[in-house]
């Protein structure tokens, strides 16, 4: 098979020659999803000098319609053969992907359009939100019971996250705190979605979406909450010549358009490769007054990325970020990047990728669709590796959307700072 391209404004048309069948099939469906991973989201396929096409081919050719189709993108084929238009029509599809070759105008994102600024390794475009909103921050808790896994029975409470609220901490689905006792771990909530990595020795990832009126639900040992609004969307895409942005640049500009010392962001984007670690032994087991933090120990409890994990992937981040030193999120947050600020708490969720949709975007339909449509990879609590010589840095992106609202106010469970 042979793949040529050309280029017209947005659409990108991909001249194909040769066989699409199951041996060829994956070969497209790779160029496919790099070219939209690159940001392309109108292509017309020539298939004029395809011979020959089975149901392998038609298979490629229907998903990324529908993956297109479901970000305002648009594939459709133009000039078929005899033997492409044929098969076509037997298989009731020639309306369908022979249609919409022009891409249709683009949408209207926000009133007056979108902000756009320049940093060091990315791009940023604004969109204003809900102006004037603010988020109320709570922490539930006490997080230096990790040190000596000291959790009990006391510790633990059952917290609903409804649709208004995301979280990130340690806890677990179940139904108390001794159904729960050997399985808490990482765990983020967000837009009516919950998910968590158990420390049970599956390590499969579970997680909860609202239904109905199913509102997920975690055990919590400790947790981070914020509910209010976002005031802004940021839409973010790194440089050609960088190739990805840092969290710590991503973070550190959502503080600045936040226009806040501590801000709560969500962010939805594709993964350039997490760091980060995640409990491997429930932090609510017996342990000595040293664990988890303590070699050789650390390698039984703890389980830490040595390179970049989940670098195909389209992640869902969520946290709590700061850059002044504040007494009630202190024992919570921890630098980001190789200096003090700004500081944060965050977690991650890795799916299997999809491209996001260009401009505005709603992040309760969005979650919904990542939970609903793709597969839950992992649960990471991000962290940078900042060890001499060997350490792999920080979390990277290559482009993807934030919501952000600025924290009016922390609220302890003892009284509100």
């Amino acid at each position: 098979m042979e793949i040529t391209e050309h280029r017209t404004g947005e659409t990108l048309e991909l001249h194909i020659k040769g066989r699409l069948d199951s041996y060829w099939a994956d070969p497209l469906a790779r160029r496919l999803e790099e070219v939209i991973r690159a940001g392309t989201h109108h292509l017309r396929l020539n298939l004029s000098e395809v011979a020959y096409m089975s149901s392998a081919g038609i298979r490629v050719l229907v998903k990324f319609y529908r993956q297109l189709q479901g970000i305002q993108g648009s594939l459709a084929i133009s000039n078929p053969s005899e033997p492409v238009k044929t098969t076509l029509d037997l298989a009731g599809l020639a309306t369908l992907l022979t249609s919409g070759a022009t891409p249709p105008a683009p949408l209207s994102t926000a009133p007056g359009g979108a902000q756009q600024i320049e940093r060091e390794n990315a791009t940023f475009e604004i969109f204003a939100h809900a102006p004037g909103a603010s988020l109320i921050c709570q922490t539930i808790g006490a997080p230096e019971l990790l040190l000596g896994c000291r959790f009990g029975e006391e510790h633990c409470r059952n917290v609903l996250f409804p649709e208004t609220t995301f979280a990130v901490g340690l806890g677990a689905f179940g139904n108390s705190f001794a159904d729960c006792r050997n399985r808490f771990g990482e765990f983020l909530a967000v837009a009516g979605a919950a998910a968590y990595l158990p420390t049970d020795g599956t390590n499969m990832p579970d997680y909860l979406v609202a239904t109905g009126t199913l509102v997920p639900a975690v055990e919590v040992l400790y947790c981070l909450t914020c509910d209010g609004q976002f005031t802004h969307l940021v839409r973010f895409e790194a440089k050609k010549e960088a190739l990805t942005v840092t969290l710590t640049e991503l973070v550190g500009t959502c503080l600045e358009i936040a226009g806040a010392e501590v801000a709560g962001i969500v962010i939805a984007a594709e993964s350039a490769g997490l760091m980060g670690a995640a409990l491997r032994r429930s932090p609510a087991l017996p342990a000595d007054e040293t664990t988890p933090f303590t070699h050789p120990q650390i390698r039984e409890w703890l389980s830490f990325t040595a390179e970049r994990a989940y670098s195909r992937s389209l992640t869902l981040a969520v946290g709590v970020a700061t850059r002044v030193d504040h007494r009630v999120l202190a024992p919570l947050v921890r630098p980001l990047g190789k200096e003090p600020w700004p500081a944060g708490h965050f977690h991650a969720a890795a799916f299997s990728y999809r491209p996001l949709q260009k401009g505005a975007l709603d992040v309760k339909t969005t979650v919904a669709t990542l939970f609903e449509a793709e597969t839950l990879q992992g649960v990471l609590h991000l962290l940078n590796d900042d060890r001499e010589v060997t350490g792999a840095g920080q979390s990277e992106f290559v482009r993807g959307a934030c919501w952000v609202g600025p924290i009016t106010k922390v609220v302890a469970e003892r009284g509100a700072a």
